[in-house]
Parts: structure tokens; C-alpha cells; sequence
């Protein structure tokens, strides 16, 4: 059994999990009554893509829809399945031979078809050759919009295609469903990904201090993950905020590199995950800097905390995706509520969309090969929902057994949002202004747990302390 791994201690992934997603995707295209008999589907992989103008290559990614198919770690590459006899054939660069001095030896194509379980292995140049004789009359070609990013996937091509009937807009749909539920192979290297970035996560809590650098966190992160786990990749880029910076959505990107000092009474939020032949994890968790919560930290955490176990206590297969962010936020609310910040009824608080100024984000997002995976909103699901509180939702689906799935509710005190909130007779009356303004530069909480959904309930594959008992005694044992 042809298995890929990155040595004796890391997971060994088989290859019979892309043999088993490229018979579900055939078997999906048979039931299409669009689909004729000799249709073929062609995709193309990632390419490898320079730096700018140099000749230093990016760290190749494979293409996440050519990876649930072929598990190609190479670029460059073309794959095609016959719809009808299943039978998959592998296309690969023909390299020249000054490729083995300065690359290593080169693989010929009996080890391809051995190494990744294809019927057949060729050269990318043969491509029209091989169609010629295939004499298909619909060839399914990958074209679609990501609703995450607005970018479209580009059809495969090759010199010779004009000559045949070329369907790019069928296999989407088709293929992105079937990456929505995963089988038992993928769920073990999701398993295995998800514990690998955990055991990342203490390391980082129980090495960070007053006086170290939220870069340091990061960096000890993916030590971890590639040391320990074989993780080359992260899954995106590591959100190290400290203090006001754990209110930045999205923190971390170039402008903003991880690089605060972190101070004593800082609350860290650091959102991070390890990526493992393509499949990702998303983990976060929120804590003091020094290790022990004040009572102004303990009071948000545990309203988020009390948001997140209850939308695990509910989710399961039959339940609405967008009913769990409504929980999540009520819960929330009420809590904020107990504690002085809120008042009013927590219905009310709702129906304006108060919820949206402590949390504008989704309650969490399909995850799998990409780490905001695909099937939020293909046809035939639920829209997605306009109300400003809902609106960013990254998909409103019945839940189903096999979905994996982030759960992250959050709390977070954000400049603009917090003016526009105290600026809006219809907000303003539900908060205690001087409550709410002690916060203005607390930063944010939140907690971010990967989760299998089962017909019965769900099974959460991150394994950190979340409750603030847990966390104190974790970081008491520090890590220098």
C-alpha cells in the first residue's frame, strides 16, 4: 500500500484515501444527468511560481482540488479520470536531463503510477495524444468561484482541446459537495493534524511571557508543528495579537508581522494551525500573558467559553449552521449581560444586531483542504442570510454527519465598532457605557475548536485547556 509521509514518527497517509475520493466523484457525475457516456475529467495541479522576477521558487502548494484527487505533492501537473470505468490517469512533466544535476533523479513514470495508486502514468505533452484515442465526447474541465476569496479556479487547458466538446462549469458544484463530507481517511489526518497543532498550542502558551515577542510564539508554533509533526506548511498565516492587537480580526499579515512586545495583563488571542499533506487544522486559544486571569479577563473569556460549549453541546446532524451562530451570540449576550456590561432583553439586543459589534465575524467554516474549505454556498444550499449580524456567515447549511467544521465564537472591543455601537440610538440603549468603555482597550477573546459533526452530536479534535482553571495550571509549568 503506497503511503505518504514526512518520516518514522509522522502519519502516514494512504493513497487509498484519493483512490476513494476520485470513486466518489465519478460515482457523483454518473447521477448528473448531464454527464454522457465518455466524459472525462481533466485538471490541472498548481503550478510552481517564481519570486517576482528571480529564480527562487515559492514553497509549492498543490492545488487544493487536484490534492482531494491525486495527492500529487509535484507541480506541474495534469490529472484525468474517466467518468465511466473510473480509470485515472497521471500527467507529469517530461523533464530534461539537466534536471538530475541540480534537482536529484529523475522519477519515471512506473514509480509515479506505483508512488500515487493511478491506472496509468504519462508525460504532459501527450495530453492531445491521449485524448485523441480517448475520442471523449464531453471532457469536464474545473472552473468556479470561491465565495471566500471572489476568485475563480481556472480551467485546465492543453494545445489540441478546441477540437472537443468542453464542459467548465458542471464539475464544480459536483466536486466541491463531495469535499464537504469526509471520509474516514481524511477524518484521520484531520485527527492527526488537529492534535499535532494542540500539543504547538501549549508549547506556545507555556512559553510566552511578559517581555517575549508575539513572534516568538509563532515561531515556536511551526518549530513544533514541523519538528514534532512534519508539518512543512502552515495552514495560513499565525495571528500572535497581544493586548489591543488580540481585537485585530485578522492580525499577523505583512503590515502588522507579529512583532508587539507583549506587556504583563495582556491577553494573547493566537490563532494557529499546521497544515499535513494539504489538510488543515484552525486552532485558537485566548490567555493571560503572565499566566493568571484578572477578573475583567476571566469575565470575557468565560462568556465566550459558555458561547462555545454551547453550540458543542447542540451541533449534530439536522441542525442549522445559522441557528448555532444565533445560540452562540445569545449566549454570549446574556453572559455579557449578567456581568454588567448589557441590559435590556436579550431578544431585543438580537433583533437590532447588537451581536455584531463584539462579533462580526461567522460562527465558524467548513474545513478540510483549504482551511476556509469549500460547499458554503453552492446551489441548492441556504443563502447567505443579509442581517448585519449574520451577514458573514461562510455558510448557512444544515449541518450534516461527516462535516468538519470550526467552531470559534469571539469578544472583541474594537475601536470603530464600539463608536458606531454607542452612535446608534438602536445599540446604545442595551449597554452600560462605563462598563463597556473600561474595555476599549482590552483587545479580544476567542476560541476556536475543530469539530467532526456525527449523527448524535460532534467530536472536537482540538485538545487544549479552554476553561481558566485549566489554562493557570497549564501555564504554570513553563517552557523556556
Amino acid at each position: 500500500m503506497a503511503t505518504f509521509s514526512m518520516g518514522q514518527q509522522t502519519y502516514a497517509v494512504p493513497m487509498a484515501l484519493f483512490r476513494k475520493n476520485r470513486a466518489k466523484v465519478t460515482a457523483a457525475l454518473k447521477d448528473n444527468s448531464a454527464v454522457e457516456r465518455s466524459t472525462y475529467v481533466l485538471i490541472e495541479g498548481g503550478r510552481d511560481v517564481s519570486f517576482n522576477d528571480t529564480d527562487v521558487n515559492f514553497l509549492f502548494r498543490q492545488e487544493s482540488y487536484f490534492q482531494y484527487l491525486f495527492g500529487v505533492k509535484e507541480p506541474d501537473c495534469y490529472g484525468v479520470l474517466n467518468v465511466d470505468t473510473g480509470a485515472a490517469t497521471l500527467f507529469v512533466p517530461r523533464l530534461p536531463e539537466f534536471y538530475a544535476t541540480w534537482m536529484g533523479r529523475i522519477i519515471s513514470l512506473d514509480e509515479f503510477k506505483a508512488m500515487y495508486e493511478v491506472d496509468e502514468a504519462r508525460y504532459v505533452d501527450e495530453l492531445n495524444v491521449f485524448f485523441e484515442k480517448a475520442t471523449p465526447n464531453l471532457i469536464l474541465t474545473l472552473s468556479g468561484v470561491n465565495p471566500d476569496s471572489g476568485l475563480s479556479s481556472k480551467p485546465a487547458y492543453f494545445e489540441g482541446i478546441e477540437k472537443y466538446v468542453v464542459n467548465c462549469d458542471l464539475l464544480h458544484p459536483v466536486i466541491a459537495e463531495c469535499r464537504v463530507i469526509k471520509s474516514s481517511e481524511e477524518i484521520d489526518v484531520l485527527r492527526y493534524v488537529a492534535k499535532v497543532s494542540s500539543d504547538a498550542h501549549i508549547k506556545v502558551m507555556q512559553f510566552m511571557r511578559p517581555g517575549r515577542c508575539e513572534y516568538e510564539g509563532e515561531s515556536l508554533f511551526l518549530h513544533h508543528a514541523y519538528s514534532v509533526g512534519g508539518c512543512r506548511h502552515a495552514s495560513y498565516t499565525c495571528i500572535c495579537g497581544s493586548g489591543i492587537n488580540s481585537a485585530v480580526l485578522h492580525y499577523g499579515h505583512a503590515g502588522a508581522p507579529n512583532d508587539k512586545t507583549v506587556k504583563d495583563g495582556d491577553m494573547c488571542l493566537f490563532d494557529m494551525g499546521a497544515n499535513y499533506y494539504g489538510y488543515a487544522a484552525d486552532i485558537t486559544c485566548s490567555f493571560p500573558a503572565n499566566g493568571k486571569f484578572t477578573a475583567d479577563q476571566k469575565f470575557i473569556y468565560n462568556a465566550v467559553l459558555a458561547a462555545c460549549n454551547a453550540v458543542l453541546k447542540e451541533a449534530r446532524d439536522g441542525v442549522s449552521w445559522v441557528d448555532m451562530h444565533r445560540l452562540a451570540c445569545r449566549v454570549m449576550l446574556q453572559q455579557l449581560k449578567q456581568g454588567g456590561m448589557l441590559k435590556g432583553d436579550v431578544d431585543e439586543m438580537l433583533s437590532a444586531g447588537l451581536p455584531a459589534t463584539f462579533q462580526p465575524h461567522g460562527l465558524g467554516h467548513l474545513i478540510g483542504l483549504d482551511v476556509h474549505d469549500v460547499g458554503g454556498y453552492l446551489e441548492g444550499q441556504p443563502p447567505r442570510p443579509t442581517e448585519e449580524w449574520l451577514k458573514n456567515l461562510r455558510f448557512a447549511r444544515i449541518l450534516k454527519a461527516g462535516m468538519y467544521v470550526t467552531v470559534e465564537p469571539g469578544c472583541y472591543f474594537i475601536n470603530i465598532l464600539m463608536d458606531r455601537a454607542l452612535n446608534d440610538n438602536n445599540l446604545k440603549k442595551f449597554i452600560n457605557k462605563e462598563v463597556f468603555e473600561r474595555f476599549r482597550n482590552f483587545g479580544g477573546v476567542r476560541i476556536e475548536d475543530d469539530v467532526l459533526i456525527t449523527k448524535t452530536g460532534c467530536e472536537k479534535f482540538s485538545i487544549v485547556p479552554r476553561t481558566v482553571e485549566e489554562i493557570e495550571k497549564v501555564m504554570a509549568q513553563k517552557h523556556n
